[in-house]
């Protein structure tokens, strides 16, 4: 394989939907986890409209075997992973009154902990240059408490981020969480297709510039 190629874990039709356009029309194949087939089918259907060889696999990625399973078969079939991109989180809404120690766990383990398996599954097939990206939210610094557990694995997340920059970058590999400052809309700065930009260019940076947080603020 000699061209680039992208896996996006939680794909759906937001955020990881523009990621995956965007790095497809620069000329990235792609591959797709997520849990709704339709979603990926439409999905896969415009990214090959873009030029983009495209894989697909329906996945829980809470469960840490399939997720690993779908990450190295992806590898396996190209021969190289560039760009890990990672996207998923849990939105329940339940304060810390209500939340229970269960349903955080629960949801860190989607957005977290899902994060450790498909980087250890994505390693063998990621040499020097390669990156890994996070969709971070700055509700990782300023949480909804109507929403207890978004926070705590968006401020998770973006720590084991800057532990996996740390671990990786000697081999020249590289991390990065883009935290949103702003709410997704349809309109304006903080469009998915905006965000998708901000997350392409933290990604391409010259190594020199590289800082494992890159905060958007529109």
């Amino acid at each position: 394989m000699t061209r680039p190629v992208i896996i996006v874990v939680g794909a759906g039709p937001g955020v990881s939907g523009s990621v995956a356009r965007r790095f497809a029309v620069e000329g990235y194949d792609v591959g797709l986890l997520g849990a709704d087939k339709g979603v990926l089918d439409e999905l896969g259907r415009a990214l090959e409209a873009r030029g983009a060889t495209v894989g697909q696999a329906l996945v829980d990625i809470t469960d840490e075997q399939a997720a690993r399973d779908a990450v190295r078969r992806m590898g396996e079939h190209t021969g190289r992973i560039d760009v890990l991109h990672f996207n998923p989180s849990a939105f329940r809404e339940k304060d810390p009154l209500s939340l229970t120690v269960a349903e955080l766990l629960e949801d860190v383990a989607l957005g977290v902990g899902a994060l450790l398996s498909v980087v250890q599954a994505a390693r063998p097939f990621m040499g020097e240059g390669a990156r890994i990206s996070v969709t971070g939210s700055m509700a990782a610094d300023d949480p909804w408490e109507g929403a207890a557990s978004l926070g705590v694995q968006k401020a998770g997340v973006r720590n084991l981020v800057h532990s996996i920059d740390k671990t990786l970058s000697p081999d020249g590999i590289r991390a990065v969480s883009v935290t949103v400052r702003g709410t997704l809309a349809s309109e304006g700065a903080f469009t998915p297709d905006r965000v998708a930009e901000a997350i392409w260019s933290a990604v391409t940076r010259d190594v020199g510039d590289w800082s494992s947080e890159v905060p958007y603020s529109g």
